[in-house]
């Protein structure tokens, strides 16, 4: 059984896939955060509040944030829908 029901987005914690579940919710969490971090950088940007070297340290720490990201996902098996976790009257989380 698949840890996400692909037809409503939301987590299955299948006991014999627990693992997976869980290494689902933590990189749901881990790419939401990441998200959140991206977007404040690029206000700040954008403001000119950093210097061209903060700037490029920046780009550099979110593109290894983000190929790390992809690894995981390949390792645990996981795409960005997975991630995309259906809260209900909330709707999507990413």
């Amino acid at each position: 059984m698949q840890p996400v029901n692909q037809s409503n987005g939301k987590i299955n914690l299948d006991p014999e896939n627990a693992e997976h579940g869980l290494a689902q919710l933590v990189l749901t969490v881990i790419e939401l955060l990441r998200q959140i971090v991206e977007r404040h950088a690029i206000r700040r940007v954008e403001g000119g509040t950093l210097t061209d070297e903060q700037i490029e340290n920046l780009g550099e720490a979110l593109m290894n944030l983000e190929e790390k990201m992809e690894e995981l996902k390949e390792l645990f098996g996981l795409n960005d829908e997975d991630l995309n976790i259906n809260l209900g009257p909330l709707g999507n989380l990413l």
